[in-house]
């Protein structure tokens, strides 16, 4: 199996998410180990978009899971890790010809289009693990009308979130 992983997954991991719960925190950290396992495989962008993002929120040689998972990148992304091509338009970090062209995403955050992104271009679809982004909840539906799959891996925290908005 493959998956993405959002960047507020290895941020809850690291216990520095005050939406997320003490069993958020677990799922997130359960999550990423099993990918450092091998039990799942990792896919980022051939141009560091979302990797660049980890190193902006974690420290690849701190002690926590997150910061152990930016690591683990840093040191198996060229074998352990499905690398994919995405193409910025114009340039940007925040629009690629890989995002669906659908009207119902247009006011999804730009900043995380690179996710939906790279699921787009990759060929098994693999789902993105999202933990306490509610904003996500939104466009679900138009989501998967695009062929886009998010698991959210903290239901209850998102939940709660999204009614609190």
């Amino acid at each position: 199996m493959v998956v993405i992983v959002d960047t507020n997954v290895v941020v809850v991991a690291n216990g520095r998410s005050e939406q997320a719960s003490p069993d958020c925190v677990e799922t997130c950290g359960e999550r990423l180990e099993e990918i450092m396992r091998g039990e799942m495989k990792l896919v980022l962008d051939n141009r560091w978009i979302i990797l660049r993002e980890y190193m902006q929120n974690l420290r690849s040689n701190g002690a926590d899971v997150g910061d152990r998972f930016l690591g683990w990148i840093l040191v198996n992304k060229d074998d352990r890790c499905d690398l994919i091509s995405i193409t910025p338009v114009d340039g940007s970090e925040n629009a690629f010809e890989e995002f669906p062209d659908d009207p119902a995403l247009d006011g999804f955050d730009p900043a995380d289009r690179k996710f939906i992104a790279v699921a787009c271009a990759h060929l098994e679809r693999p789902p993105i693990l999202q933990a306490v982004d509610s904003k996500w909840l939104n466009f679900y539906d138009a989501f998967r009308q695009n062929g886009v799959t998010v698991e959210f891996i903290c239901e209850e925290d998102i939940q709660r979130l999204h009614e609190d908005s």
